[in-house]
C-alpha cells in the first residue's frame, strides 16, 4: 500500500517548521497562526467549532486561544442572547497580521506546487479534500470517546 500519509507528515512538518520561524517576528508561537486566519475568516466562531474546523481537541482549543487572547491577538464576547456562550474574534492587533500570514501561505502553496499545471494542482487539492473527507468520520469518533474499527 502507499503511504501517502508519511509524505502529507512530512510537508506538514515542513511548512510548520518554516512558519514557526517565520511567524515568531510577529510574535506567534508554534502553530498559532491557524486560529488566528481560521478566527478572521469565521468571525464569531465558538471554540466546539473552532475545534471541528482546525481537527484539534477542546483542551488544545482551550489553551491556544488563552495564549493568544494573552497576547492581544483575539478575544471573547459574550452571546447577546446566551451569556453562556462565548464567541471569537479577532482583535485589531489580529486583524493587522493577517495579510502577512496570507502572503506566506501563498508563497508556500506557490512553492508546494511550482511545476504542476492549473490542472494538475486542482486535482492534488480535489484528491486531498476526499482524503479529509475520508478521515473526518473516525476523527469525529474518536474525538467523542468512539473506538475505531480495523
Amino acid at each position: 500500500m502507499i503511504d501517502i500519509l508519511r509524505e502529507v507528515g512530512m510537508i506538514e512538518r515542513a511548512l510548520d517548521s518554516m512558519s514557526n520561524i517565520e511567524f515568531k517576528q510577529i510574535g506567534l508561537a508554534r502553530g498559532q497562526y491557524l486560529y488566528v486566519v481560521r478566527i478572521y475568516e469565521h468571525p464569531g466562531i465558538i471554540s466546539e467549532q473552532l475545534s471541528n474546523l482546525i481537527k484539534v481537541d477542546r483542551t488544545t482549543i482551550a489553551r491556544a486561544v488563552k495564549k493568544l487572547e494573552q497576547k492581544g491577538f483575539i478575544e471573547w464576547r459574550s452571546d447577546p442572547q446566551n451569556k453562556k456562550i462565548k464567541h471569537l474574534f479577532v482583535t485589531e492587533k489580529g486583524k493587522e497580521i493577517y495579510p502577512f500570514i496570507i502572503r506566506e501561505n501563498q508563497h508556500s502553496n506557490a512553492v508546494a506546487l511550482r511545476g504542476f499545471t492549473d490542472e494538475e494542482a486542482q486535482q492534488v487539492h480535489d484528491y486531498l479534500v476526499r482524503v479529509r473527507h475520508n478521515i473526518d468520520g473516525d476523527w469525529n469518533l474518536v474525538k467523542h470517546g468512539g473506538k475505531r474499527e480495523y
